[in-house]
């Protein structure tokens, strides 16, 4: 058995140190760049969708009254049946609204059903951030420690020119014999 190791180079360390660095750096920015991307497609469903929505089927709910009423108007004034351009203008703003709520539904849903697959997913995403950004930077300063530890022991160690190691004092002989 060898008295010491026999440490010859760390270049494979210092190599996989550096491509691990290389791969945090791009792993991180692109958990980002999707935690990002799934943000915003929550507040498009949730925020600009939604609104959009039910702003639309306010505003058709208040043309349709508008067409009502002027259907009703048409009615009363003439005490005849309303002409056939009223009576178009209610069914076309009854169809709008009926769009507008049937939009909003879908938008309702989207959002659940986005919500109900991405979150589990979301929390993977985030184990994986925490992982590489706490214990894989424990890992690169653990690797440099071992590198410098190694670059100390092999400057510290003797050379094999040497020769064998010193025998230990009170003995002779190859066999410790005195």
């Amino acid at each position: 058995m060898p008295d010491r190791a026999h440490v010859t180079s760390v270049d494979a360390l210092e190599s996989f140190r550096s491509h691990l660095i290389v791969y945090l750096s791009k792993a991180r920015s692109t958990l980002e760049e999707v935690s990002a991307d799934v943000q915003r497609l929550r507040g498009w469903l949730d925020v600009e969708q939604r609104t959009h929505w039910e702003n639309e089927f306010r505003r058709r709910s208040e043309v349709l009254q508008e067409a009502q009423q002027a259907l009703f108007s048409a009615k009363l004034s003439t005490f005849r049946e309303a002409g056939s351009v009223e009576q178009l203008l209610v069914q076309r703003a009854k169809r709008a609204l009926e769009e507008a709520d049937a939009k909003l539904r879908v938008v309702k849903q989207w959002g659940r059903v986005f919500e109900n697959q991405s979150d589990p997913l979301v929390k993977q995403m985030e184990k994986l951030h925490t992982v590489l950004t706490n214990d894989m930077v424990q890992a690169v300063a653990f690797l440099t420690q071992a590198i410098t530890t190694l670059h100390t022991y092999a400057e510290v160690a003797p050379s094999p020119s040497a020769g064998p190691a010193p025998a230990k004092s009170g003995s002779t002989g190859p066999e410790g014999q005195s």
